[in-house]
């Protein structure tokens, strides 16, 4: 009461003394302005204050106060980036944003202080799904407003994004295209010619097959800088564009070894930038680490070390500059230039012969990369960022080989196995892990999330016909379902990544009677770790720039089925190569082998590899691998230590074969197909226009196999792999939500194990689509398979699994039953024909042969009962 009246007499004298009251709005502008006058880190606490209190009052909301807080939260952002609070600076765009498009509010520039730095931060951040469609968005409203200098902006910051997530062909198109048809003024084209000298670097980088691609490549590059340059030097505001065009020459340089010139352009551009008002500790930081890798490439370590000595310096409070000294890892933060110069700091050691402490800085660059991994929510961004970590888990795995080299002992190996494992298939084994544990809402926010992808997807794929006003919308939705999942996760605690128990591991590979192969495909050899025995061997093979031609030249045979035929001696020769080249295992007495492949090799049929190089064109007398092992495989050695056995129930079978007569599409074979797997198995089967996408959704949880004898398509790197059921196509992104637990997934149909490829998480394919699902153990092909002889090789692998036999087992003897039928042709005998289909998931012994035990013993003691009862008589 007291509190009420002296409000009362303070609000009396104001209104007496002729001043109104302070309405909330007029708080909110004072508390910014305010902060503004003296912005520090503490005074933050003041604005955050403010913000709860207005939310926190019960009085409905006007436009105008809503206006005022999105002004704080711009404000706050601004200089929580500013502080490196980068976290809270996105979280603070992001609250602007949100309320700004709730509220429908208007008459503040949203594009120039919320939605281009945020879509900045999400691109320094790695990002990438949630920085390319906040770009697109203040496209959009530059395109409608008609403001050239915003949608400039948008085309270079969507570069930016494009260069940055590998899809450097659609940032140069970009550019070219803006370049080329937009008018410009000079300092617009100088910019973006900036910045199409660093697509093609990265071109070059990625492909190292540009100077085929872009004819006088090098002249070209050099081209798009100076050209900048002179475009940039009228005017005074540039200095720093024009410190970026110098900065890009002297990388350029350095990278074909001319160091004098690489040097020289970096002196240029460090007068520029240092002539730049209101640089940023990140911006100086930044350049604080490529002046410390010009001189790490000259070898220079003393002074690469003093560069990122002062980067520490700059961005870490309290930094020790002792000799030899890291930061303390609850010091560091989500800060690409701290990354960076914490992987060259380790590249110095090792050049210094400090393996352990090489191995330290990594360690603290990986825990950043995991506080990068944990503020993502889209697929595409994570695996992205898993791409980069794989680049640091192989120069780890080298150093562990050396300290094995050196010390011998077994823990370094088995280390180095853990981190290429935490490289396997890490979106994919975190998607699964988490949604055992996930609230129903979180479920139904990535859900309706991935449903939006999708839409937009589809609707981009029409091209020119896609309506853009359409496609604003559907990302105006994902991205509010993007935020109020990042809501719900800010509530959850973090997990910690899991380490496989290597124990366990080989106790499961004994009791399988079971030897496995890891591989890591690394940017400078293939790695591979050698289980069995209870112990781990680390070898690798060749350069991988000479071993994956070797490897496309031996896929290439499954191209088309006459490549194979037309050329069996060559077959031979390069099958038997290649065998040697992965140095796979030589009359071992395993007789199961488990594949975790990596990289190109996730497309290869271990199966048809030859053992033994011969002269012979009979099919079924070549020495394949498929021969001396049943071979299984899986995404990792987590993967199949947690894969659950197969149910001992009666296996019941949901099929769907749509046919499609009557079309150009009709699978001829696919009823021989149906009715083989029918006599041997009940359940429910959906033919033609009966094997719709719905049908499958509502009954696909109740049966144990699902089989799918349909068409397919590997999709290619823009449009994503997709299967068809009769009344619709459907992604493999689409299937993520799908309710299912099955014991099998079969996938009879063409290309279902491939995608676009990522060396960590393997391919985007409609075989994933199911994984993600729920399904652990699936057979699925690698290539455009044959009708008739899938029917067949189907009808085998269906009475193997009758006749108890694992699917492991069934997959295998179907093929070495295919092999050995007589009624088909030795043509028909191309591995092309029976090795498209691969099997990932369980293995487990064989139940017949059990069955065989039990039911001998009981004879055995049935007949010495006899004998006994005989003899007594």
């Amino acid at each position: 009461m007291k509190k009420l009246f002296c409000y009362f007499l303070l609000v009396s004298s104001l209104i007496l003394f002729g001043q109104k009251p302070l309405t909330q709005e007029d708080k909110i502008y004072n508390a910014v302005d305010a902060f503004v006058a003296n912005p520090t880190a503490e005074n933050l606490k003041t604005l955050n204050s403010t913000e709860n209190a207005f939310w926190k009052t019960p009085t409905p909301k006007t436009k105008n106060e809503l206006l005022a807080i999105v002004i704080l939260n711009c404000n706050k952002a601004y200089y929580e980036n500013q502080f490196n609070l980068i976290q809270q600076s996105v979280s603070s765009y992001e609250k602007a944003w949100k309320t700004y498009q709730k509220y429908h509010l208007n008459n503040y520039d949203i594009v120039e202080f919320c939605l281009k730095p945020l879509g900045n931060l999400y691109t320094i951040l790695g990002d990438y799904d949630n920085a390319e469609n906040t770009i697109k968005q203040y496209y959009y409203i530059a395109n409608q407003e008609k403001n050239q200098d915003k949608k400039i902006a948008a085309i270079l910051n969507l570069s930016n994004v494009y260069q940055n997530s590998g899809k450097i062909d659609l940032a140069i198109d970009l550019l070219e295209k803006t370049i080329q048809t937009e008018k410009l003024s000079n300092i617009q084209k100088g910019i973006l010619l900036n910045n199409l000298g660093n697509s093609y670097v990265l071109s070059y980088k990625s492909t190292g097959l540009i100077i085929k691609i872009i004819p006088n490549i090098f002249e070209k590059l050099e081209s798009s800088y100076l050209t900048a340059i002179k475009l940039l030097q009228s005017d005074k505001s540039q200095t720093e564009t024009l410190a970026n065009c110098y900065r890009n020459l002297s990388s350029l340089n350095s990278q074909w070894q001319q160091f004098e010139l690489a040097n020289s352009y970096f002196e240029k551009a460090k007068s520029y930038f240092y002539a730049t008002p209101n640089l940023s500790p990140r911006k100086i930081a930044q350049f604080k680490y490529e002046e410390a890798s010009l001189f790490f490439k000259q070898q220079k370590l003393k002074e690469a070390t003093a560069s990122i000595e002062s980067l520490f310096k700059l961005l870490i409070p309290n930094y020790s500059n002792k000799k030899n000294s890291l930061p303390e890892q609850n010091s560091l933060y989500t800060e690409t230039s701290l990354l960076d110069a914490l992987d060259l700091r380790a590249e110095i050691y090792s050049k210094q012969n400090q393996l352990k402490k090489a191995l330290e800085s990594y360690n603290l660059a990986f825990h950043i990369e995991d506080l990068f991994s944990n503020m993502m929510v889209y697929e595409n961004s994570k695996i992205i960022n898993q791409s980069r970590v794989r680049m640091r888990t192989e120069k780890c795995i080298v150093i562990y080989d050396l300290l094995y080299q050196k010390e011998q002992k077994q823990t370094y190996i088995e280390a180095a196995f853990q981190l290429a494992e935490q490289s396997k298939s890490g979106v994919l084994k975190s998607y699964l892990l988490q949604n055992k544990s996930l609230s129903s809402k979180e479920k139904f926010h990535i859900e309706q999330l991935q449903n939006w992808s999708n839409a937009i997807l589809k609707e981009q794929q029409k091209g020119d016909l896609a309506n853009i006003v359409k496609i604003n919308e559907a990302i105006k939705k994902q991205n509010g379902l993007m935020l109020s999942l990042k809501k719900i996760r800010s509530e959850n605690t973090v997990s910690e990544k899991e380490t496989i128990d290597i124990k366990s591991l080989f106790a499961q590979l004994k009791k399988d009677k079971s030897m496995m192969i890891e591989y890591f495909s690394g940017f400078e050899k293939m790695y591979f770790f050698t289980l069995d025995n209870n112990r781990i061997r680390l070898n690798f093979y060749w350069d991988n720039h000479t071993a994956t031609p070797r490897i496309i030249s031996f896929l290439d045979f499954f191209s088309n089925a006459n490549k194979i035929i037309d050329n069996i001696s060559d077959y031979n020769h390069y099958g038997h190569s290649l065998y040697e080249m992965l140095k796979l295992p030589v009359n071992s007495s395993y007789k199961n082998l488990i594949i975790v492949p990596d990289g190109i090799l996730n497309f290869l049929p271990f199966e048809a590899l030859i053992t033994q190089e011969s002269n012979t064109t009979n099919f079924a007398q070549m020495h394949y691998l498929l021969n001396d092992y049943n071979i299984g495989y899986q995404n990792s050695a987590s993967f199949y230590l947690n894969t659950k056995p197969s149910s001992k129930q009666e296996k019941t079978v949901l099929g769907i074969f749509p046919v499609f007569e009557n079309t150009p599409y009709t699978l001829t074979y696919s009823k021989d197909e149906l009715h083989s797997i029918q006599k041997n198995f009940k359940g429910k089967y959906f033919k033609n226009s009966e094997a719709s996408f719905d049908n499958f959704k509502k009954n696909a949880a109740d049966y144990s196999i699902l089989h799918l004898s349909t068409h397919a398509d590997a999709g290619d790197v823009i449009t994503p792999a997709s299967i068809k059921f009769h009344d619709q196509e459907i992604l493999y992104s689409e299937l993520y939500h799908l309710s299912i637990n099955p014991d099998l997934v079969v996938l009879s149909a063409c290309e279902t194990g491939i995608g676009k490829l990522y060396k960590s998480e393997g391919a985007m394919s409609v075989a994933r689509g199911f994984q993600l699902a729920g399904a652990q153990n699936l057979l699925f092909s690698l290539w455009k398979v044959n009708d008739y002889t899938t029917s067949v090789f189907m009808d085998s692998f269906y009475q193997n699994i009758k006749n108890g036999q694992s699917y492991l087992e069934a997959n295998a003897n179907a093929k070495r039953d295919f092999l050995k039928n007589p009624e088909i042709s030795n043509a028909k005998k191309s591995p092309y024909y029976w090795s498209a289909f691969v099997y990932y998931g369980a293995v487990e012994t064989n139940e017949k042969t059990n069955y065989t035990f039990i039911i001998l013993g009981i004879l055995s003691v049935i007949a010495l009962i006899w004998l006994f009862i005989r003899y007594r008589k």
